[in-house]
């Protein structure tokens, strides 16, 4: 998923646009095949409602595409609420192609890209109205996100209920995965107009 913000002095707008998947990209001289399919188009649509409100973001968007994407098992979503009451040890199955690690030189933090989906498990650390706090501190055996992996998939423990997207982290990517909420009203209320809500 994509996040566009576009601001005109203190007002932030949502915006829509056509949305192209290359079926192969040539990047460091190898050849990748992208997801999801050749060449699909679509449009993307963000949450009107995007920051207008601090206790919830709204910071969701959704790509439509114009002919079906053949070949995948679409992800589900979880049911209204039941992200509500989970257990401390509960886990998440992060995904994204963002830093993969970040160093500390001249000039301050550098991440570094690659451009190779990552996986990584994190355990819950808090539960708010909007949002989950996730650890990913290596310490404690967990893992997580970073800078470019916003708008990515957060999966409940191994299954393929897309819990959460990834929309904000610390600095350094060692501490906590922040993730928005697909289970909330607002949440729902703004898929409920593009997918079938379990």
């Amino acid at each position: 998923m994509v996040t566009v913000e576009a601001e005109a002095g203190r007002r932030r707008h949502s915006i829509s646009t056509r949305v192209r998947f290359a079926s192969r990209r040539l990047r460091r001289k190898r050849t990748v095949a992208a997801v999801p399919s050749a060449n699909p188009y679509g449009t993307f649509h963000s949450d009107p409602l995007y920051g207008h409100d601090q206790s919830d973001p709204h910071d969701i968007a959704v790509v439509v595409f114009d002919q079906p994407v053949r070949g995948i098992t679409p992800a589900q979503l979880p049911t209204a609420g039941s992200l509500s009451s989970l257990s401390g040890s509960q886990t998440f199955t992060s995904v994204g192609y963002g830093a993969y690690e970040v160093t500390n030189g001249p000039g301050g933090h550098q991440y570094l890209y690659n451009d190779v989906r990552m996986v990584a498990t994190g355990t819950l650390n808090a539960i708010n109205p909007s949002r989950l706090r996730i650890s990913m501190n290596p310490s404690s055996g967990n893992g997580g996100t970073c800078y470019g992996d916003f708008g990515g998939p957060n999966f409940l423990g191994t299954t393929d209920i897309v819990a959460a997207i990834t929309i904000t982290g610390d600095a350094v990517c060692r501490s906590t995965n922040v993730v928005y909420r697909l289970d909330t009203e607002l949440a729902r209320a703004f898929l409920g107009q593009y997918v079938m809500l379990p």
